[in-house]
C-alpha cells in the first residue's frame, strides 16, 4: 500500500502577487498550475498556508527607521524587516482570487503572534513555537509532502527543511514556486540547501504521475 502525502501551498495571496506589498516575479503565474495539481485526486491532503499578521507585526520595516530588507537582531533572533503585508483582514492577505480553495481541506494562518515572524508551515521563526501541522499530518498517517508557492526562498524554503526535521519524505515542486531573489543568488542557494538537506526537486509533470488516490 502506498504511503499517504499531502500537497502544502504555500501563501499564495495578493500581497506576494504582482501589484502586492511584498510582491514575488511571476507569482500569479503559479496559480492555473496550482489548482490543476489540487484538483486532480494525486493527494490525500490539500493545505493551504496564509500569513497572517497583526497590525504592526515585528517583521514590518515600517516605523522602525529601517529600509526594508535591512535585517536587525531581536532577542537573539535574525529578523529581515519587511514592508507591511498581509495583515489580517486586509486585501492582501487574501489568497489570489484566481485560486481554487475547494479541494483545500485546512487553512493554516501563520505569523499571527506580534512578537515573532513565521516563515515555516511547521515553526515559527523561533524554532520552538510550532504550528500544530506536524501533528495534524501525522494523525492523517501522512508520510510524504509536496510544497509549492510563494516565495521558493522565504516560507517554501524554511516549510521544506522543517518538513525535513519531522521525518516527512519533502518534495519541491519548482516550476509551480517562485522566489524573491533578494539578495540575487538566493534561489540557487536555497535549493542547493535543499538538495543537501534531503529534499527532492521536482515538478508538476513527474507529480501528475503519481498514482495516489485521494480518500
Amino acid at each position: 500500500m502506498s504511503n499517504k502525502k499531502a500537497l502544502i501551498i504555500i501563501d499564495i495571496q495578493n500581497d506576494f502577487c504582482p501589484g502586492g506589498a511584498l510582491a514575488v516575479p511571476g507569482g500569479d503565474e503559479i496559480v492555473p498550475a496550482v489548482n490543476e495539481l489540487s484538483s486532480l485526486h494525486k493527494f490525500d491532503k490539500v493545505i493551504a498556508t496564509q500569513d497572517w499578521h497583526p497590525p504592526g507585526h515585528i517583521s514590518f520595516a515600517s516605523g522602525k527607521d529601517k529600509e526594508p530588507f535591512s535585517e536587525v537582531k531581536i532577542d537573539g533572533v535574525t529578523q529581515t524587516l519587511w514592508p507591511d503585508h498581509c495583515v489580517q483582514e486586509s486585501e492582501g492577505a487574501d489568497f489570489h482570487p484566481d485560486l481554487d480553495l475547494k479541494p483545500v481541506d485546512l487553512i493554516l494562518r501563520k505569523g499571527s503572534d506580534p512578537n515573532i515572524d513565521s516563515y515555516s508551515a511547521f515553526l515559527e521563526n523561533d524554532k520552538k513555537t510550532e504550528t500544530g501541522l506536524h501533528h495534524y499530518l501525522k494523525g492523517m498517517d501522512i508520510e510524504e509532502i509536496f510544497v509549492c508557492g510563494l516565495a521558493l526562498d522565504v516560507c517554501v524554503y524554511f516549510s521544506s527543511l522543517d518538513g525535513i526535521k519531522y521525518n516527512f519524505k519533502v518534495n519541491l515542486i519548482r516550476d509551480v514556486s517562485r522566489g524573491i531573489d533578494q539578495p540575487q543568488g538566493s534561489v540557487d542557494e536555497v535549493l542547493g540547501n535543499m538538495e543537501e538537506k534531503g529534499v527532492v526537486i521536482t515538478d508538476s509533470g513527474e507529480v501528475k504521475k503519481h498514482k495516489t488516490k485521494r480518500v
